[in-house]
């Protein structure tokens, strides 16, 4: 089968290669699942680097999220069949291939209404927006929410899920022409364009108060400009560093305004409190299956294109997913 391996951990995506490898066989507990469609996310481009938190051994096959059917049980497995649509629900590597093989407990039925692509790419954004709402910031109906990067794939999912949960969201990003496609198809209660600041203008649309929660994928300048226009009591969300910069928080500010600065990392949440983990994918797996989210996917690629992918990512040139497809 051909398989997107990460060979040697270099920049420029210099240690991947698409190769022809043998089709894995499941053990005891894993499934087989002939990948349909495999989101692109900046964890993936990380680990080509080796700069992500969970450093998988060499080699390994790239891509954290994936959808397709079941096409073979290893022993043990129940629960399961063969042709199954299902989606990745906790897979760390392999997912840019033809076939994958992961642990039955890792998945989970694709919701009814999505495509293989939809599938693919709203678990793991949709998971760490519902850790970073729900979880750690315990958001409020009427609630302020301020969403950095709101056109990416983390951020859109928090703008959809911040609607869901009665916040009053205001979407940011630096692109208008992006921020309306967010309008158009999210309907946040406002959007502002980051360039040239957005303290005064996050001020004004809070009555002076602040915004109560800020989700920030960003980091570096997003994040020092968004201490300043936190109402007191509210949180920060610390949700990545898109930006490359990791900024740092003088304990005075967090000291004067009264707020506090929350670390989010969805999968190891559940990883730590297991059950708690098992109730948050129940919970985004129960909003997809009745139509009440609804990810975005931007672009589709085949997987001899994977670079093309990696790179509208890179270049922050989509409106929610990337999906490369194994199958075209």
């Amino acid at each position: 089968m051909r398989a997107l391996v990460v060979e040697a951990l270099a920049p420029g995506y210099a240690g991947c290669v698409i190769k022809d490898i043998a089709r894995p066989e499941p053990e005891v507990g894993e499934v087989r699942v002939k990948v349909r469609a495999a989101a692109v996310s900046f964890p993936d481009l990380l680990q080509t680097r080796g700069e992500y938190q969970h450093k998988p051994p060499l080699p390994f096959i790239s891509g954290t999220e994936f959808a397709g059917e079941i096409e073979a049980l290893g022993d043990g497995v129940t629960g399961w069949k063969v042709g199954d649509q299902v989606t990745s629900g906790g897979a760390r590597v392999g997912g840019f291939c033809e076939y994958a093989v992961t642990g039955a407990d890792q998945l989970r039925p694709m919701p009814s209404d999505f495509s293989y692509a939809q599938a693919a790419g709203y678990g793991g954004a949709y998971l760490t927006a519902y850790v970073s709402l729900v979880r750690r910031a315990n958001i409020q109906p009427g609630e302020w929410l301020l969403v950095h990067g709101a056109a990416g794939g983390v951020g859109l999912a928090a703008v959809d899920l911040g609607k869901q949960l009665g916040a009053r969201v205001i979407a940011a990003s630096a692109s208008d022409e992006k921020l309306a496609i967010v309008a158009r198809e999210y309907a946040p209660d406002h959007t502002i364009n980051i360039t040239g600041g957005f303290r005064e203008q996050v001020k004004a649309l809070t009555g002076g108060r602040g915004a109560d929660v800020i989700y920030d994928p960003v980091g570096g300048d997003v994040f020092d400009e968004s201490v300043r226009c936190i109402a007191f009591d509210g949180r920060l969300l610390v949700v990545g560093f898109t930006s490359g910069r990791l900024p740092v928080l003088p304990a005075n500010y967090a000291l004067i305004k009264g707020f506090s600065l929350v670390g989010v990392r969805a999968g190891e949440y559940g990883r730590q409190f297991p059950d708690r983990g098992r109730e948050n994918r129940d919970a985004i797996f129960a909003l997809a299956d009745k139509g009440l989210i609804k990810p975005r996917v931007d672009r589709e690629f085949p997987l001899s294109e994977w670079r093309a992918a990696f790179e509208t990512l890179a270049g922050r040139q989509v409106v929610g997913k990337t999906i490369i497809r194994p199958d075209l």
